[in-house]
């Protein structure tokens, strides 16, 4: 069997799927909001626990896994793994002086060149720790893949943000100067095999004792891994907490003044970018019982009239890449279910510019949408997306990004177009 991990910006998922890729066992950890001091220590805890509670018979069959996470979120760790910093979460902002840096060094056009980068995030914390405080600097999904393998490396979805070029899999002569070649990680391809899990922790988890750790990938990219997608042109847009669209291009395009970068995908290229809108924002004006039933309520055959641009705070990464645009939540109708309208239009139309900027920055034209996330469960919202998006919208058969990382666990490198497993 094999067992795919998706941490979140909520909660992580854990999926167990047979080699036929039928699922065996789902199981979710939620974690609502974490103090930034205690993030790592209940990822670890979560990580854990979610391997703990799998049913023993298939906890000692288990094959392979592989662990997904946020891009972009970065942990300075000492030579045991320990962090000696809370971890940047994926949408901070606060290195500005060295995304400046970085655009000297890369160009604006570059995916790193952004305050939010891993770069940038890699770059302020080295001038704060120092090489004594921290040895390695690691994301999110490399560093729990290495708790369980021993073996601290970076697969190069998650490394394209540290500044990894996806074309040759090495870190560029310029990244290696900005931030010393001794504190960057080993890159590998994702799906690569990291090596078994380590024994002691094999032994205290019940664990399969062959079981193999493979280098995983974004959460995004596990969730578009999910809906099975495989034709140029087509696409996931990812409706969770974050929206973050994926299309399948035959040419890479990246430009970084826009928040767009591109994913190496065996023979093709995996376009696209992560929006700060989405469902967090709907989460801070609703409650998830309120969600459904004023959704019913709206009139989807005509415009709200509200023009929103719904943020949850201050920042935006994509379609537009301004740290400071401010959210536009107003005016504010009397009406709920009207305000929600609005809402859900706002972000259909972030969603709309993010392929529209794709397409003509050369990627290949958008055929299809495969919607995944819980906002993928919303009839109203799917119109609106579908008449704005103007092709055919419809839902993954599996929109969770565990089952993504399960799959990946499964196939290895040979999940991408062109590649066979090593």
């Amino acid at each position: 069997m094999f067992l795919g991990l998706d941490f979140g910006t909520s909660g992580v998922r854990a999926c167990v799927t047979a080699p036929d890729g039928q699922i065996e066992d789902m199981d979710r950890i939620d974690f609502g909001s974490l103090p930034e001091h205690e993030a790592a220590s209940n990822w670890r805890e979560a990580l854990l626990s979610l391997i703990a509670r799998i049913p023993v018979g298939m906890r000692k069959r288990l094959a392979a896994l592989a662990i997904d996470g946020t891009s972009a979120t970065v942990l300075a760790c000492d030579e045991a793994l320990n962090p000696t910093w809370p971890p940047l979460m994926y949408n901070d902002a606060r290195a500005t002086e060295e995304a400046a840096a970085i655009r000297r060094a890369a160009g604006e056009e570059h995916p790193a060149a952004a305050a939010t980068s891993g770069l940038a995030k890699m770059l302020w914390l080295k001038k704060r720790l120092g090489h004594s405080r921290a040895r390695l600097y690691l994301n999110q999904a490399d560093w729990l893949s290495a708790l369980l393998s021993g073996r601290p490396v970076s697969d190069t979805h998650n490394a394209l943000k540290m500044g990894a070029d996806p074309e040759t899999g090495q870190w560029p002569a310029w990244v290696e100067y900005l931030a010393d070649v001794d504190t960057l990680p080993v890159l590998v391809k994702p799906g690569a095999a990291l090596g078994l899990v380590e024994r002691p922790r094999a032994w205290a988890l019940g664990l399969n004792p062959d079981c193999l750790v493979r280098a995983g990938t974004t959460d995004s990219i596990a969730a578009f891994l999910a809906a099975g997608v495989s034709r140029p042109g087509e696409a996931v847009t990812s409706l969770g907490t974050t929206l973050v669209l994926k299309l399948l291009s035959e040419a890479r395009v990246d430009d970084g003044r826009y928040g767009v970068y591109s994913h190496w995908f065996g023979n093709l290229w995996l376009a696209g970018g992560a929006s700060n809108a989405g469902g967090g924002v709907l989460r801070q004006h609703f409650s998830d019982d309120e969600l459904p039933a004023l959704s019913a309520r709206i009139n989807t055959e005509r415009s709200s009239s509200l023009d929103y641009y719904p943020l949850p705070r201050p920042g935006e990464r994509f379609p537009v890449n301004d740290p400071a645009l401010p959210p536009r939540l107003e005016p504010r109708p009397a009406d709920r279910a009207e305000f929600l309208h609005g809402l859900l239009e706002g972000l259909a139309r972030i969603e709309a510019l993010g392929y529209r900027r794709l397409a003509e920055l050369g990627a290949t034209p958008l055929s299809r949408v495969v919607s995944a996330g819980g906002g993928a469960a919303n009839p109203a919202y799917t119109r609106i997306r579908a008449g704005m998006l103007g092709v055919p919208v419809s839902r993954a058969a599996e929109d969770e990004a565990c089952y993504g990382a399960a799959r990946l666990a499964r196939f290895g490198q040979a999940i991408f177009p062109g590649e066979q497993d090593e």
